[in-house]
């Protein structure tokens, strides 16, 4: 982090990879906008991260492109910049191809992708304003490396479009000096697998076993903060995207 006290920006922070993000930036001292579409639990989680007045809360929707805005709007108002952005808020399922129907693609897209885009349009434009900034959007690993026992073909459609994303804006944005990079995760324990005995997907990673959420918000801090780095998309994954021996 700069001598500057940074303003980070997170969606889907009240549970998971988010959470973990919030607590990361917090602990360097940061000020976090957190965002989740539940305000109970956005609520809950704030509280237990402490920090009262280092965090902002804005409960929304992200595919309402009023609640990207809004989260800018705040953190102007409140701490004077936005100078990080981590676009974290998804949906992921599982679900064979043929049995998707058009109104599960239609909320992937609405969620993943047109969330993921206005909210980051809102950041960017405060961002030239500044100077400059750094996003890292959260994709997967699965768009390098798909498993035949997982069908996922309407989220992947989208995370890829999250990485694709990544990767022109990188390109785009550079002469602002905003730089665009990305974490695509393989299995990490979250609460997005419910009841599911996670451990059992260990295997697929050369490390053989799953990942824990704060080793995600390791490479999302680096990403955030390296300066000479952008249009990456780094695996945080064991080793999945190699397969094993």
């Amino acid at each position: 982090m700069s001598n500057k006290t940074q303003t980070v920006l997170i969606t889907g922070a009240s549970s998971g990879i988010g959470l973990d993000v919030a607590k990361g930036f917090l602990e360097r001292g940061a000020n976090v906008v957190m965002n989740s579409r539940h305000s109970d639990k956005l609520a809950a989680a704030a509280k237990t991260l402490g920090h009262a007045n280092q965090i902002a809360q804005i409960p929304g929707d992200i595919s309402d492109k009023h609640t990207g805005e809004k989260m800018v709007e705040t953190a102007v108002e409140r701490f004077g910049s936005v100078d990080v952005l981590v676009n974290n808020a998804g949906i992921f399922g599982l679900k064979p191809f043929l049995e998707n129907s058009e109104e599960d693609i239609d909320n992937y897209i609405r969620i993943n992708l047109k969330g993921t885009y206005f909210v980051t349009q809102a950041a960017v434009r405060q961002m030239k304003r500044q100077g400059g900034g750094s996003i890292v959007n959260i994709g997967t690993v699965l768009i390098m490396h798909s498993m035949a026992g997982l069908p996922a073909s309407a989220a992947l459609i989208t995370k890829g479009g999250v990485h694709a994303l990544t990767t022109s804006l990188a390109s785009e944005l550079a002469a602002d000096n905003i730089r665009v990079n990305a974490v695509a995760p393989g299995v990490i324990r979250t609460p997005i697998y419910g009841g599911a005995d996670v451990d059992a997907f260990g295997g697929v990673a050369l490390m053989n076993r799953v990942g824990e959420v704060n080793e995600t918000t390791e490479a999302v801090i680096h990403l955030a903060t390296a300066g000479f780095t952008t249009g990456v998309i780094l695996p945080v994954d064991g080793g999945f995207v190699h397969g094993r021996a």
